[in-house]
């Protein structure tokens, strides 16, 4: 399979152009935001998919879209924020978040967990509806298991968003440590994301497994969702340095087993 190096120059509203895309993939270029959607990497292993910077920086632009919170009244007032919309706070839950949002198999599992725990009947659906797809596969993107849980060195990405003006980082702490990262989505950037989405409506699965992440996180903070991810045996055992591996079977495993019991109670019932 030969990969192609295609560059894209998008120019959204007539505003300078944001976004100097350079994509791998197999086959003839179409253009547009959907050749960033899914790509099949080569020397990773079979079945493991990489992605570039762009796709990157694409997919973290809609989850922060989605799930950035306002601003306090002190931060609006603070130099380059007059256009802010919305803050990302902290990088560990950009991770956590991302996670389930770069592993399907992870996520549905948990919402098995959630299910186990308060049997809804929404959260066997949606479980359900990952799991008979071939979404664990297809849009599977692993991440590295570091010392703080799953870790992808994300700063060539969100770089991308910054120099194209779509957001602004901010430090807290002190000049020799670093406390915590927050990111702020501007309008331009929520501007380039409701028009990628617009342009392209496929990547209107990023933004509704956005909030089906959001959902499932609720208000826990990213060391609580930490926390929650270390408790999946395969996920804890990963060594450091070494990729998550798929729990596909795992998930599915469990989702018959659940369907199984509603089947057996429900045959008790009639």
């Amino acid at each position: 399979m030969e990969d192609r190096i295609a560059h894209q120059l998008f120019n959204l509203g007539g505003c300078p152009p944001v976004l100097h895309f350079v994509t791998p993939w197999s086959g003839s270029y179409a253009g547009g935001y959907s050749d960033l959607m899914d790509h099949e990497g080569a020397g990773e292993g079979p079945g493991v998919t990489v992605t570039s910077r762009e796709q990157d920086a694409v997919r973290l632009l809609l989850l922060i879209d989605g799930a950035c919170e306002p601003l306090t009244e002190a931060e609006k007032d603070q130099p380059g924020l007059e256009r802010a919309v919305g803050v990302m706070r902290t990088q560990v839950k950009l991770q956590k978040l991302d996670f389930w949002l770069r592993n399907p198999d992870y996520l549905a599992n948990e919402l098995l967990t959630a299910y186990e725990i308060e049997p809804e009947e929404a959260l066997l659906e949606l479980a359900g509806r990952i799991l008979d797809s071939e979404e664990p596969e297809v849009r599977r993107y692993p991440m590295l298991r570091h010392h703080f849980g799953a870790y992808e060195w994300l700063d060539d990405a969100l770089a991308v968003l910054r120099s194209a003006g779509l957001l602004v980082r901010k430090r807290r702490g002190t000049v020799n440590r670093v406390r915590q990262h927050d990111y702020f989505l501007l309008e331009h950037g929520r501007h380039v994301a409701r028009e990628i989405i617009r342009q392209e409506p496929d990547f209107g699965y990023y933004v509704q497994r956005v909030e089906d992440v959001l959902r499932l996180a609720g208000e826990k903070s990213g060391s609580e969702l930490k926390k929650q991810q270390y408790l999946t045996r395969e996920y804890a055992d990963t060594p450091r340095g070494s990729r998550i591996g798929s729990i596909s079977r795992q998930a599915r495993d469990r989702l018959a087993a659940f369907r199984q019991q509603l089947q057996v109670q429900g045959a008790g019932g009639a």
